[in-house]
């Protein structure tokens, strides 16, 4: 029997461009989303208000006697805003098991014992996260950017309000890191999907809850900085340029997200780590 050399040989294989093992991450995670179909049923009923906004662009554009359709920064406002019932379920059905999963299974040892560093891992779990999030706000919003210049046949709309486009990109980009960091710090504290989506639910709703008795009791809107959506909704009306609803400053709001977000940073980095072996 021929005995084969076994001694060191050098890789010949190819080497990946090292800061690009996220994208394998994300990638494995947007196709293993997609072959859902309760989740592909989902994202279909998000782009429904796309068409209703799509009909009353076409309207306002053909009919422009009646002012109460015509196309308005406050109507991609209130579209943006209308997205967020299918923002908060595409958060929980996306993101509640991104990184409770591989907690479950053991995994997360396994992905930081690769040439994979906690940053890579962390930012391929949130663009899974971000890429559904974006689709069903700042692409549709776009697309109604696009249908309005169609419709209308001219850039009367956007060289008058030519905030809109730059109002889409921030506000979305704004909601996508909020609401990714604050799913993927909870999904890292527990094995368990389906208390992820618990806790996730739980959070938003305690906190505007909280705000609501603040508020009954002290008649004070300022306080709405307790409430992530209610920080939300501020930052959107400031960013859209239209008078915000709540009492709250804008640096105030801004100073809520940015602690909410170093919050979800911080249990990130705490909870996403490799094993430490002891010899």
């Amino acid at each position: 029997m021929p005995i084969h050399d076994q001694s060191y040989r050098h890789y010949t294989g190819q080497r990946s461009p090292k800061g690009r093992a996220w994208t394998v991450i994300a990638s494995a995670g947007v196709r293993y989303m997609l072959a859902k179909k309760a989740f592909l049923a989902l994202l279909v009923l998000a782009w429904l208000p796309f068409v209703v906004r799509s009909v009353q662009l076409y309207l306002s554009a053909n009919l422009p006697q009646m002012p109460i359709i015509a196309a308005t920064p406050q109507l991609f406002r209130d579209f943006l805003e209308q997205q967020g019932v299918f923002v908060f379920f595409i958060t929980i059905f996306t993101g509640a098991g991104l990184i409770a999963n591989d907690m479950r299974a053991n995994a997360l040892q396994i992905y930081l014992a690769k040439p994979l560093d906690r940053a890579e891992y962390i930012a391929g779990k949130f663009a899974v996260l971000a890429f559904f999030l974006l689709m069903s706000t700042w692409l549709p919003a776009i697309m109604l950017v696009v249908m309005q210049i169609v419709f209308a046949g001219n850039l009367t709309f956007i060289s008058s309000n030519f905030y809109v486009l730059p109002a889409i990109f921030v506000y979305t980009g704004i909601e996508t890191v909020v609401l990714g960091l604050v799913m993927l710090a909870l999904s890292s504290l527990s094995k368990s999907a389906r208390f992820v989506g618990i806790m996730y639910a739980g959070f938003i709703f305690f906190t505007q809850a909280l705000y609501g008795v603040v508020f009954v009791i002290t008649r004070n809107s300022g306080f709405s900085w307790m409430s992530p959506s209610s920080n939300l909704m501020q930052i959107g009306d400031l960013i859209f340029r239209l008078p915000g609803r709540f009492q709250a400053s804008g640096l105030v709001t801004i100073i809520a997200l940015v602690v909410i977000v170093g919050l979800a940073a911080f249990v990130l980095e705490r909870r996403v780590r490799g094993v430490e072996v002891v010899t």
